[in-house]
């Protein structure tokens, strides 16, 4: 036991003093923007490409997917399924929209682009649900390599950039109301930072509502997981198969991803009055540091050469798929 623990702690430490870096960094002028996900992502990867002893394997890889699980459970005590009946009957329609778009869209840009499966769920994961936290729950389900993580990561964080100055300059010139701009800001701008960035950046009022509209997005982490944990379990099975073994039916149950229970039920608790107020802001924060630390530990299992292979085709991917979700969003808006 204390074996394991020693093998896993300096890596961990590495991953935690990466992460207080980034949010230190992430404080600078100009640097919020960004967030200590992302810095925290390329510190992990520049160390990477100078220093890493292989004491720290462990702990890293520890730490980018058991930590990251625990991180993805914490965030639940912050999220509240009576959020969704105050902004459903707003962005219901236009959530299941842009998740179609996303998800059938991006299958098909994936599949002419050559890439595979892994990376082109995540990248439309990050676009369609709620940027970094999505790619984080959903990669563990589907043993995504941590060069994928990295990429969808990286393209999110991209696309957001952009988003959120051109976003209040085109919700003026279309002439969108509050409601509607922050709607629209809160389905089709990625991370919530982002969201928080681009929202009020509009007005108060649609900084607020763009809020709520990203955290109803949020959940809908949880059919996703599900989902990807059962496909993944199916394709596992047909490759084995496909190579001479014996088909037999998928387990649900030995494939579940646990740790979602863990985040619906500190969503369902919260969502009852029974979380303090402090705690619950106690335990989103530790989320937060906690997933900085875990995209550290992915950037110091990620090589820029590793990414360098998969060329732009991941790119291209982001951006054909967060154009058609700005698009279909507005769309639906205006007809809601």
């Amino acid at each position: 036991m204390f074996t394991k623990v020693f093998k896993i702690l300096p890596g961990f430490i590495t991953a935690l003093v990466i992460a207080l870096i980034a949010k230190y960094a992430a404080n600078l002028p100009g640097a919020n923007l960004i967030g200590a996900s992302i810095i925290s992502l390329f510190i992990g990867m520049l160390i990477n490409i100078y220093w890493k002893p292989a004491y720290l394997t462990t702990g890293l890889k520890f730490t980018s997917k058991k930590i990251l699980k625990f991180a993805i459970i914490l965030l639940g005590a912050s999220l509240s399924i009576s959020t969704i009946l105050t902004v459903g009957k707003f962005s219901l329609a236009v959530m299941i929209f842009t998740l179609l778009t996303c998800f059938g869209g991006g299958y098909f840009i994936g599949k002419s682009l050559g890439l595979n499966w892994k990376l082109s769920n995540l990248i439309s994961a990050g676009t369609g649900i709620c940027g970094g936290s999505a790619v984080a729950a959903i990669a563990p389900v589907v043993e995504a390599d941590d060069t994928d993580i990295a990429y969808a990561m990286s393209a999110t964080f991209l696309f957001d950039m952009v988003m959120i100055v051109l976003f209040p300059l085109m919700g003026r010139w279309i002439g969108l109301t509050d409601m509607q701009y922050g709607l629209w800001a809160g389905t089709a701008v990625n991370d919530t930072a982002s969201v928080v960035a681009a929202g009020y950046a509009f007005s108060d009022a649609a900084g607020d509502f763009a809020t709520m509209v990203k955290l109803t997005r949020t959940l809908s982490i949880i059919p996703a997981v599900l989902f990807f944990a059962y496909l993944n379990a199916t394709l596992k099975q047909k490759q084995e198969v496909q190579s001479g073994g014996t088909a037999g039916k998928v387990n649900f149950l030995t494939l579940f991803p646990w740790f979602i229970v863990g985040f619906v039920a500190l969503a369902v608790v919260n969502s009852f009055g029974f979380i303090p107020q402090s705690v619950s802001l106690g335990a989103k924060d530790i989320s937060k540091y906690l997933m900085v630390a875990a995209l550290g530990a992915i950037g110091m299992n990620t090589s820029f050469k590793e990414l360098k292979k998969l060329g732009m085709a991941p790119m291209v991917h982001g951006f054909v798929v967060s154009t058609l979700v700005i698009i279909v969003a507005i769309i639906v808006i205006m007809f809601i």
